[in-house]
């Protein structure tokens, strides 16, 4: 494929992956701060630095996936547009995928948090 194009994938590609990165991470640790002061029992300053410091992490796994599937193959192309549009679809579609497994994943540890917290809550309580 000619460059021109690779690059016209590049410029597509990138800006999209990254603002799906961000929303995602934005929305998932607003709310997530709520989950995060129930766990540490309302101590909001540990809540925040956790919440802070997964933020940080959700963004490098992501962003990092995102640059590490980057690569578009010469085999891959037929030099059309066409071509170009439908492999970024399935790479924008595939790690689209991935953010919402990612996503649900933190969701699950959340949860998985709180109810641990929960539990050693009422195990105190009830000795």
């Amino acid at each position: 494929m000619e460059t021109s194009k690779i690059l016209i994938g590049y410029l597509i590609y990138l800006p999209i992956t990254i603002l799906l990165t961000y929303f995602v991470s934005r929305t998932l640790f607003k709310n997530g701060k709520i989950f995060m002061l129930d766990i540490f029992k309302g101590k909001e300053g540990i809540a925040n630095a956790t919440n802070r410091l997964f933020e940080v992490g959700f963004y490098l796994l992501n962003l990092g996936w995102a640059l590490l599937i980057l690569k578009f193959e010469d085999n891959q192309f037929n030099n059309t547009y066409q071509n170009l549009i439908e492999i970024l679809s399935a790479k924008i579609g595939g790690f689209s995928m991935y953010l919402g497994a990612m996503l649900f994943l933190n969701v699950f540890l959340f949860f998985r948090g709180r109810k641990k917290s929960t539990s050693t809550i009422q195990a105190t309580t009830n000795a």
